[in-house]
């Protein structure tokens, strides 16, 4: 059992972390005042409901898109029940509201401030909470349980830096973690890291990857054919969502290859849009062309690099790279989903750090589907070597593995069950094993 005092500790801990932080998240909803009543909770809804009401919180599009197929399922086993869809930024959320789904509502995901929570309890009334992937805010989960509504993980990751983090202070890792009904994980390795936090077997399900089955995602096509000319998929490669510590390297690698392959491109993507000052003067340090999307710069027949520091466009530099890196992966971030590069029908290379997917890259590696590069010269030597063909069969193999993992692992009927017993809702219970009425 955790320890009273040093969970009442960490409690006062974290509500004097989040009044300290006010004024700054005061600041950033003033200078966003079309956000600032989602973030507070706001935003009721349109009509009068006929039925419960589940919230489910997909953090950024990734995670939205892999929600998307679980959503459809519960909307078709309970033709009453709707469903409130909380993202943390706007591309997210107009990213759920651009499917059209009826009893589909998307907003921002509010603050982990109780007021703000409470506002947004209040509005929506949810009979549960499923979070995709991550995202354990303390005050979120512990509302929920003082309202006594069941919170699900789904997808759960929980990297060994996770872990690590968790480990030095585990009477709060009881605290945050011991709130959660139920967890699917992502893989087995998050099982047993899950395990070894005090998570009771009898709440953890199946090993499920949501984004396994997450299609490819859509892109601005008016975009992807103004672009493709400047950018032809074979000669382009895709540093995608990469941090600090690895643009230097990847533009080294570029740089080689250019060198000896004039033709290539390269879209550079960081994870963190708010760094492209420094990229910018990284990309000058090698004397590299180049042209800002943020800017509004068009690139030209001579660009070699496209800095990509715009949110939401993703899916366009998937679409348009033959080859994509994997960004966190050179750095001990756990590496970013294969998935979605694959869905796009791109050639995978990534660097050291992948447990974040672990069984995902070793099944890609042992199909040869993907290739491991640990340098800028390893980074040159593998744009140079794959060639169309190349490509192609890895592009091709690693689609047979994502399907094949989607094959193995247990479908959405199951978890739509464990959903309606836990929240009370004998239609997705009583449905989703046969299948929502026709």
């Amino acid at each position: 059992m955790p320890d009273p005092t040093e969970r009442a500790f960490f409690v006062l801990v974290y509500r004097l972390l989040l009044t300290l932080a006010a004024p700054v998240v005061a600041l950033r909803l003033a200078r966003r005042r079309d956000e600032a009543d989602e973030r507070l909770g706001g935003g009721a809804p349109a009509a009068a409901r006929k039925g419960a009401t589940i919230w489910v919180h997909a953090a950024s599009n990734g995670e939205a898109a892999a929600a998307r197929p679980l959503i459809e399922a519960m909307l078709a086993c309970d033709p009453k029940l709707a469903l409130v869809v909380t993202c943390n930024s706007a591309t997210g959320r107009a990213l759920v509201a651009g499917w059209g789904l009826a009893r589909v509502t998307a907003r921002l995901a509010p603050l982990d401030y109780r007021r703000a929570l409470s506002r947004f309890l209040a509005n929506w009334q949810p009979e549960a909470l499923i979070v995709i992937e991550n995202e354990l805010w303390p005050n979120r989960l512990a509302m929920m349980a003082d309202l006594k509504r069941p919170v699900l993980v789904l997808g759960a990751r929980m990297s060994p830096r996770s872990l690590r983090r968790w480990q030095r202070f585990p009477s709060l890792a009881r605290g945050v973690i011991g709130r959660l009904s139920y967890v699917a994980p992502q893989d087995a390795a998050s099982r047993e890291r899950f395990l070894s936090l005090g998570v009771d077997e009898a709440r953890l399900g199946p090993v499920v990857s949501l984004k396994s089955g997450a299609g490819a995602l859509p892109y601005d096509e008016a975009e992807y054919a103004s672009l493709l000319p400047r950018f032809p998929h074979e000669a382009t490669l895709l540093a995608a969502s990469t941090h600090e510590g690895e643009e230097r390297v990847i533009l080294r690698g570029f740089a080689q290859a250019l060198a000896r392959r004039p033709a290539m491109r390269l879209i550079l993507a960081p994870r963190h849009p708010r760094r492209a000052p420094e990229i910018v003067e990284m990309i000058k340090a090698r004397n590299l062309t180049f042209a800002q999307r943020s800017a509004g710069e068009v690139p030209g027949p001579e660009t070699s690099v496209y800095l990509a520091d715009t949110m939401g466009e993703m899916p366009l530099w998937y679409a348009l790279a033959g080859i994509t890196f994997v960004g966190g992966s050179l750095v001990d971030k756990g590496g970013h989903t294969p998935f979605e590069p694959v869905s796009h029908g791109s050639a995978l290379l990534h660097g050291p750090h992948v447990a974040n997917f672990a069984d995902a890259y070793a099944a890609l590696a042992a199909a040869g589907a993907s290739r491991r590069v640990d340098s800028a010269d390893a980074l040159a030597e593998a744009c140079l070597d794959l060639d169309r063909g190349t490509r192609a069969r890895m592009a091709k193999a690693a689609v047979a593995v994502i399907v094949r993992m989607q094959d193995s692992e247990a479908g959405l009927a199951p978890l739509v069950t464990r959903i309606g017993e836990l929240a009370g809702l004998p239609a997705l219970s009583a449905h989703a094993e046969t299948g929502p009425r026709p």
